[in-house]
Protein backbone atom coordinates (compact mmCIF):
# COMPACT_ATOMS: atom_id res chain seq x y z
CA UNK A 1 0.00 0.00 0.00
CA UNK A 2 2.86 2.38 0.82
CA UNK A 3 4.40 1.70 -2.57
CA UNK A 4 1.10 2.57 -4.29
CA UNK A 5 0.87 5.86 -2.35
CA UNK A 6 4.48 6.66 -3.14
CA UNK A 7 3.99 5.91 -6.85
CA UNK A 8 0.79 7.99 -6.88
CA UNK A 9 2.55 10.93 -5.23
CA UNK A 10 5.50 10.60 -7.61
CA UNK A 11 3.16 10.54 -10.62
CA UNK A 12 1.40 13.63 -9.30
CA UNK A 13 4.70 15.47 -8.86
CA UNK A 14 5.83 14.49 -12.35
CA UNK A 15 2.59 15.88 -13.76
CA UNK A 16 3.15 19.10 -11.83
CA UNK A 17 6.64 19.39 -13.32
CA UNK A 18 4.89 20.38 -16.55
CA UNK A 19 3.51 23.37 -14.66
CA UNK A 20 5.70 26.02 -13.06
CA UNK A 21 3.02 27.38 -10.81
CA UNK A 22 -0.11 25.44 -10.00
CA UNK A 23 -2.41 25.92 -12.97
CA UNK A 24 0.22 27.73 -15.06
CA UNK A 25 1.62 25.99 -18.14
CA UNK A 26 5.17 26.34 -19.39
CA UNK A 27 3.87 28.68 -22.08
CA UNK A 28 2.12 30.82 -19.46
CA UNK A 29 5.23 31.09 -17.31
CA UNK A 30 7.34 32.03 -20.35
CA UNK A 31 4.81 34.73 -21.22
CA UNK A 32 4.93 35.93 -17.61
CA UNK A 33 8.71 36.41 -17.76
CA UNK A 34 8.47 38.43 -20.97
CA UNK A 35 5.42 40.38 -19.82
CA UNK A 36 7.24 41.35 -16.61
CA UNK A 37 10.09 42.80 -18.71
CA UNK A 38 7.72 45.05 -20.65
CA UNK A 39 5.76 45.99 -17.52
CA UNK A 40 9.04 47.15 -15.96
CA UNK A 41 9.82 49.10 -19.12
CA UNK A 42 6.45 50.83 -18.94
CA UNK A 43 6.87 51.58 -15.21
CA UNK A 44 10.39 52.93 -15.78
CA UNK A 45 12.13 54.15 -12.64
CA UNK A 46 9.00 53.37 -10.60
CA UNK A 47 9.25 49.66 -11.39
CA UNK A 48 9.54 47.30 -8.45
CA UNK A 49 10.55 44.36 -10.64
CA UNK A 50 14.09 43.04 -10.22
CA UNK A 51 15.02 43.08 -13.89
CA UNK A 52 18.27 41.18 -13.38
CA UNK A 53 16.34 38.09 -12.22
CA UNK A 54 14.57 37.96 -15.60
CA UNK A 55 17.89 37.36 -17.38
CA UNK A 56 20.58 34.71 -17.25
CA UNK A 57 24.00 35.75 -16.00
CA UNK A 58 25.44 36.03 -19.52
CA UNK A 59 22.37 37.21 -21.46
CA UNK A 60 22.71 39.00 -24.80
CA UNK A 61 20.68 41.74 -26.49
CA UNK A 62 21.01 42.55 -30.18
CA UNK A 63 19.14 44.63 -32.74
CA UNK A 64 19.02 44.25 -36.51
CA UNK A 65 18.43 47.63 -38.15
CA UNK A 66 19.33 49.61 -41.24
CA UNK A 67 22.39 51.81 -41.02
CA UNK A 68 22.32 55.34 -42.41
CA UNK A 69 23.78 53.84 -45.58
CA UNK A 70 20.82 51.43 -45.82
CA UNK A 71 22.75 48.27 -44.89
CA UNK A 72 21.44 45.75 -42.36
CA UNK A 73 23.58 45.94 -39.25
CA UNK A 74 23.57 44.08 -35.93
CA UNK A 75 24.07 46.21 -32.83
CA UNK A 76 24.83 44.63 -29.45
CA UNK A 77 23.81 46.23 -26.15
CA UNK A 78 25.06 44.87 -22.83
CA UNK A 79 22.16 43.68 -20.68
CA UNK A 80 23.34 45.81 -17.74
CA UNK A 81 23.19 48.91 -19.96
CA UNK A 82 19.72 47.94 -21.21
CA UNK A 83 18.44 47.45 -17.66
CA UNK A 84 19.96 50.75 -16.53
CA UNK A 85 18.32 52.59 -19.44
CA UNK A 86 14.90 51.18 -18.49
CA UNK A 87 15.33 52.43 -14.94
CA UNK A 88 15.86 56.01 -16.15
CA UNK A 89 12.54 56.24 -18.00
CA UNK A 90 9.57 58.19 -16.70
CA UNK A 91 6.53 56.04 -15.94
CA UNK A 92 4.55 55.47 -19.14
CA UNK A 93 7.21 56.95 -21.44
CA UNK A 94 8.01 53.62 -23.13
CA UNK A 95 5.31 51.13 -24.08
CA UNK A 96 6.32 48.10 -26.12
CA UNK A 97 3.10 46.47 -27.27
CA UNK A 98 3.74 42.83 -28.13
CA UNK A 99 1.78 39.88 -29.46
CA UNK A 100 2.80 36.34 -28.59
CA UNK A 101 2.82 34.73 -32.02
CA UNK A 102 4.93 31.59 -31.56
CA UNK A 103 6.31 29.73 -28.57
CA UNK A 104 8.42 26.61 -29.06
CA UNK A 105 9.78 24.57 -26.15
CA UNK A 106 12.22 21.68 -25.98
CA UNK A 107 13.01 20.73 -22.40
CA UNK A 108 14.79 23.66 -20.77
CA UNK A 109 14.98 25.76 -23.94
CA UNK A 110 12.27 28.02 -25.34
CA UNK A 111 12.00 30.32 -28.36
CA UNK A 112 9.39 33.08 -28.49
CA UNK A 113 8.48 35.23 -31.52
CA UNK A 114 6.67 38.48 -30.68
CA UNK A 115 5.78 41.14 -33.25
CA UNK A 116 5.69 44.54 -31.54
CA UNK A 117 4.97 48.25 -31.79
CA UNK A 118 7.08 50.59 -29.68
CA UNK A 119 5.33 53.72 -28.47
CA UNK A 120 7.53 56.41 -26.92
CA UNK A 121 5.90 59.32 -25.11
CA UNK A 122 2.60 58.60 -26.80
CA UNK A 123 3.95 58.39 -30.38
CA UNK A 124 4.73 55.33 -32.47
CA UNK A 125 8.53 55.19 -32.65
CA UNK A 126 9.08 51.95 -34.55
CA UNK A 127 7.94 48.36 -34.92
CA UNK A 128 9.39 44.96 -35.68
CA UNK A 129 9.69 41.57 -34.13
CA UNK A 130 11.44 40.27 -31.01
CA UNK A 131 12.95 36.81 -30.89
CA UNK A 132 13.55 35.63 -27.33
CA UNK A 133 15.56 32.60 -26.28
CA UNK A 134 14.80 31.54 -22.71
CA UNK A 135 16.26 28.81 -20.54
CA UNK A 136 14.84 27.11 -17.47
CA UNK A 137 17.20 28.07 -14.64
CA UNK A 138 16.75 28.12 -10.86
CA UNK A 139 13.10 27.01 -11.23
CA UNK A 140 12.08 29.83 -13.57
CA UNK A 141 12.31 30.86 -17.19
CA UNK A 142 15.09 33.40 -17.76
CA UNK A 143 15.93 35.35 -20.88
CA UNK A 144 19.23 34.28 -22.45
CA UNK A 145 18.98 36.18 -25.70
CA UNK A 146 16.88 38.84 -27.36
CA UNK A 147 17.32 39.89 -30.95
CA UNK A 148 14.89 42.27 -32.58
CA UNK A 149 14.26 44.09 -35.81
CA UNK A 150 13.40 47.78 -35.96
CA UNK A 151 11.73 49.66 -38.75
CA UNK A 152 9.72 52.83 -39.12
CA UNK A 153 7.44 51.46 -41.84
CA UNK A 154 5.35 49.53 -42.49
CA UNK A 155 4.02 49.10 -39.00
Amino acid sequence: MRICRFMGALSFLLCLSHFNIVGQTKEDSIKTTITRLFAAMKDGRESNINLQELFTENANLQTVAKSQQGKDTVRTTPIAQFIQSLLTLDKGAADEQIEFETIKIDGSLAMVWTPYRFVYQGNLSHCGVNCFILVWQANKWRIQYIIDTRRKEPC
